[in-house]
This record gives C-alpha cells, sequence and structure tokens, in this order.
C-alpha cells in the first residue's frame, strides 16, 4: 500500500475521557423486565462464569473512545474494507478459563533502530488510551512490533490497538508467530490483510478496518510459540506505523 502524508507529527495529549453527551450504553435484550441492579448481576456473573466445556469470556479491558477527531463524513469504502461501524460490539471471546495477558510488562523490540516517539515497552505496559504518550511511532515504509513471551506458550488470541487516536485504517496489517527470534522456525501468519504482498509476507486474505477503542481481535485457534511479530506499512493518514499495545492472550506452555 502507498502511504499518505502524515497529519500526526504535532499535537498534544488526548483526552480520555468519553465525548461529552455520550448517550449510555443500550440495554441488553433479555433483561428489560428485570430491575436494573439484577439485570447488571446476571450479566456481569455470565460474562466471568467459566462455560461448562471450561471456557470463559477473555475479561478484556477496552480504553476510552478518542476525542480527537470525528468519525470521516465519507470513510473509505471498498471489497476489501470492513465498514466503519461505531455502535457495533465485538461479542465476547471465549478461550480456556484462567488465560491471561501473556505480553504484559514482558520483552519488546522493533524493526526501527530510533523510533519517531516512544519505545517498544510502551506496547506492552497494560496502557491503551488514545493518548499521544502512549504511542510507539516508528518510521516509514514496512516496520513490525515483536514481544518475546519468554517461553513458548499455547496462544489463543492476540489483540492489537495499533492508532485508535484517530478513525483510521492501518494498512499491511500483518501477526506472525514464530519459536525463534529471527522469525526461522514454525512461522505461523495469523492476520493478514495486504491484499497486494506490498510488504512481500505473502498476499493476505483478511480485510482492512478502521482503527477504534474495541481493537483488532485475532484468533490465534491455540498456536504454541514464543515471539509474537505484529507488521505495518502506514495508514490512511500518516506513513508513519503506531502502535499503541499488543496482548497476546493464552496459557504457560506445559
Amino acid at each position: 500500500m502507498n502511504a499518505h502524508p502524515s497529519p500526526l507529527s504535532g499535537g498534544g495529549r488526548g483526552n480520555s475521557a468519553p465525548p461529552p453527551g455520550a448517550s449510555a450504553r443500550p440495554q441488553r435484550p433479555g433483561c428489560g423486565w428485570l430491575p436494573a441492579f439484577l439485570a447488571a448481576g446476571l450479566l456481569a456473573g455470565a460474562a466471568s462464569a467459566p462455560a461448562a466445556d471450561g471456557l470463559a469470556p477473555l475479561p478484556l479491558k477496552l480504553p476510552a473512545p478518542t476525542i480527537k477527531g470525528t468519525p470521516p463524513d465519507q470513510p473509505l469504502k471498498g471489497p476489501h474494507i470492513e465498514p466503519l461501524d461505531l455502535n457495533k460490539v465485538r461479542a465476547p471471546f471465549l478461550a480456556p478459563a484462567g488465560a491471561r495477558n501473556l505480553a504484559l510488562n514482558k520483552t519488546a523490540t522493533c524493526s526501527d533502530p530510533k523510533p519517531r516517539n516512544g519505545e517498544p515497552a510502551l506496547v506492552i505496559d497494560g496502557s491503551k488510551e488514545p493518548m499521544d504518550d502512549d504511542v510507539l511511532e516508528l518510521h516509514k515504509g514496512v516496520q513490525y512490533v515483536q514481544v518475546d513471551l519468554g517461553a513458548p506458550c499455547v496462544i489463543h488470541a492476540v489483540v492489537l490497538w495499533l492508532d485508535h487516536r484517530y478513525y483510521q485504517i492501518i494498512h499491511d496489517v500483518v501477526v506472525q508467530t514464530a519459536e525463534d527470534a529471527a522469525f526461522t522456525k514454525n512461522v505461523r501468519t495469523l492476520f493478514n490483510n495486504d491484499r497486494d504482498n506490498s510488504a512481500k509476507l505473502g498476499e493476505g486474505a483478511d480485510k482492512e478496518y478502521f482503527e477504534t477503542n474495541q481493537g483488532r481481535l485475532v484468533d490465534a485457534k491455540g498456536v504454541q510459540a514464543r515471539y509474537v511479530r505484529c507488521y505495518s506499512q502506514g495508514s490512511s493518514e500518516s506513513g508513519l506505523n503506531c502502535y499503541t499495545e499488543i496482548e497476546v492472550w493464552g496459557l504457560p506452555g506445559q
């Protein structure tokens, strides 16, 4: 994908508070006849209780939506782009009970020897608010961030918040796992929306998507690996490669 001129070079910190006048979360169907406190308790219990087959929803904590910009009046459209829908809520993702964010405070590195802003540790520190100080900015071209889990693990999901400070599409997003840091052993591609193979990692079949506070959840299907890489090549708003947080949900290897 061709990069675009960058409007992100300036600007201060983002505001993590919800927009003024935001409407309340719509009530979930099936609970309208219950008192509000009882309905809330039942829903909370359903979200945390393991299913009969030993699975449970991942306890993802979403950051606040950005208020640095407004959704575009005419969002980018196309057969390989998911429509922007700010009202859509992702369904809970089930994983084995006890799955946790294995990437938190582990070791992160990146392909850019001199990042434009921040350091790789920002993407595994647990902070994913739409604020400039929480974002690692890498220079133009194909770049990646790599997470070392410290040992082989069973990975069930990778969740990416690349740059939801703005409503934009990140180009050539590729997520891979491997047994070694050089990515030569047992490399597996979990997600690839590089339709024209411009990143030279293979032609992808996944769709491009707009960055929002929900992030992008990638089903890792229980792959076993120690290292996780996330590639990108600019966005619809900038030639820079920005990474806010990478979470790797799973269980330590046996």
